[in-house]
């Protein structure tokens, strides 16, 4: 189960990298038009926050705060977001690694922490389209993208 944990985890954190290397600082500074949204980098922010919080919960036994690794600021900075991806995606890959099969608490927090990636995958691509950004091909080929929008 662990290795599978962290193939899907090492592929969300490909499909992150690849869309940080493809936008400008103005598109992870930008809104979604006429609705009520953060910003893109901000939920990259988020993303980042749950691979550093999730881990410190499930080796507490209980939620210690949400933490991110990046700033408010670096939230328009691809490099800076891209190093705390690589970084992240690393620990989180050390700590489903060294987890125990009978560690159901652990493992529930693994899966939530995956499940919260997933969804904001769903939310990106909603951006994405709604601001006319194109998606990298690794989106494309992952969820099917129509590239016709």
């Amino acid at each position: 189960m662990n290795d599978l944990l962290r193939r899907r985890l090492a592929r969300a954190n490909v499909l992150y990298l690849d869309l940080v290397d493809a936008l400008t600082a103005e598109q992870l500074g930008s809104h979604l038009a006429s609705t009520p949204s953060d910003t893109l980098g901000h939920q990259l922010w988020c993303v980042l926050g749950a691979r550093e919080s999730y881990p410190k919960a499930a080796r507490a036994g209980e939620w210690q705060g949400f933490t991110s690794p990046v700033t408010a600021a670096e939230t328009t900075d691809a490099a800076a977001l891209r190093a705390a991806f690589e970084q992240t995606a690393s620990d989180v890959d050390d700590w489903v690694a060294g987890l125990d099969a009978g560690d159901e608490a652990s493992f529930s927090y693994v899966l939530a922490l995956l499940e919260h990636e997933t969804q904001h995958h769903g939310q990106l691509i909603r951006f994405l389209y709604g601001n006319g950004i194109a998606r990298p091909q690794s989106w494309q080929q992952q969820y099917a993208l129509d590239e016709d929008f």
